[in-house]
């Protein structure tokens, strides 16, 4: 499948920002490293440079480097020579060797045993592999981007990831904010989603009612636009009509307590949302000891009673 900068979806300065980057690096043949929460879009990311780049006639090969073993992601990565282990029955070209001028896809990079550090400096310094079993270098043409949820840094702090190698692969750095943070994100990001949605579902919805756009851009989104996609693709599954609506929505996502409340670019709404929350939360505090409560707020009895009323606290 094919990618580009079109494919990421959103209008945030966070996120045009993340795409100013990608447009800037993706000419050169400079490592990237794209850190970001996981589900937030790091191989979206990727995607879009190699298909940016004078490689994008050449394969990408994406690599989870967490989800194989040890063994079998260095034979994957490397390659092995007949005999080498048992099971190795024949030479074994690895990816690194198999892109051939393309670009490699290292996501989760902060999982990659030591030894494995090692080989992986080599490509980036030397540009050559060492196959499993060989002990003659062979020179390889591949671009190397890679990703991880990790803070890189703190892992080589603490002594699990080589500092060679870290200031090897950061060459630059993209980070991808969490969805939390760019809430305005969220209305294209539905739209594109439930299009994307539509011809697989058999379904033919126009898009989804302000309030769910709303209360959608009130959670706090831990698994990013990967969560995002499954809430739609599952509302979209059980929904009627040709619009999604608040009560289509999983009742599990609008009832967990982290959800704030709905964003609102207006300071003054802001402000009355925050205030709310607080008066409910030290109402909460104190299990509803109006006096108790009035006394932390530091505002008189009748101050509270005014705001219960005014903000409809229960």
């Amino acid at each position: 499948m094919n990618h580009d900068m079109s494919d990421i979806i959103g209008k945030s300065r966070a996120l045009r920002a993340v795409l100013e980057m990608a447009m800037k690096v993706a000419p050169t043949q400079s490592t990237v490293l794209i850190t970001g929460e996981s589900g937030s879009g790091k191989e979206l990311v990727a995607h879009a440079i190699h298909a940016q780049s004078d490689r994008r006639d050449k394969y990408f090969l994406p690599v989870n480097c967490g989800a194989l073993p040890e063994t079998l992601l260095e034979s994957l990565l490397f390659g092995h020579m007949k005999g080498s282990f048992t099971g190795a029955f024949a030479n074994q070209e690895g990816l690194f060797e198999r892109a051939r001028g393309g670009t490699i896809f290292l996501d989760e990079i902060g999982e990659i045993p030591q030894h494995l550090q090692v080989k992986l400096l080599r490509v980036l310094e030397a540009r050559e592999i060492l196959s499993i079993g060989s002990t003659t270098p062979r020179k390889v043409d591949v671009r190397v981007l890679a990703a991880t949820n990790r803070e890189l840094q703190k892992e080589v702090e603490q002594g699990r990831f080589r500092d060679d190698l870290y200031f090897r692969l950061n060459v630059m750095e993209i980070h991808i904010p969490p969805l939390r943070e760019r809430p305005e994100d969220i209305p294209l990001l539905v739209e594109h989603l439930i299009e994307k949605h539509n011809p697989e579902l058999k379904r033919h919805f126009k898009g989804a009612e302000p309030a769910v756009i709303q209360a959608l851009m009130s959670l706090p989104w831990k698994g990013n636009v990967r969560e995002l996609d499954n809430v739609i693709e599952h509302t979209m599954i059980l929904a009627d009509g040709d619009w999604i609506r608040l009560e289509d929505l999983p009742r599990s996502l609008l009832g967990g307590k982290e959800a704030v409340h709905a964003y609102t670019p207006n300071l003054k709404e802001a402000l009355k949302q925050f205030e709310k929350q607080h008066i409910e939360r030290v109402l909460e505090q104190v299990s509803q000891d109006r006096k108790e409560a009035s006394r932390l707020l530091d505002i008189s009895l009748s101050s509270l009673y005014r705001k219960i009323e005014e903000f409809g606290i229960s």
